[in-house]
């Protein structure tokens, strides 16, 4: 598997529970969560991120 390099999200908690992403790979965005950086990862397409990102900051009061 690729050597993704994760990022935290600027809206993490201070407690440590963030999600954490990777765009270094071609044509994938990787997502995890910051508590299990061993655990599972989530890889889905730049255009689908981008519209599950979209939709999130439209529901945003």
């Amino acid at each position: 598997m690729s050597e993704f390099r994760f990022k935290k999200s600027s809206y993490s908690e201070p407690n440590g529970e963030c999600v954490e992403i990777a765009r270094n790979i071609p044509r994938t965005v990787a997502v995890r969560g910051s508590k299990r950086p061993g655990g599972p990862v989530v890889t889905v397409a730049p255009a689908a991120w981008g519209a599950f990102t979209a939709d999130l900051r439209r529901r945003q009061p």
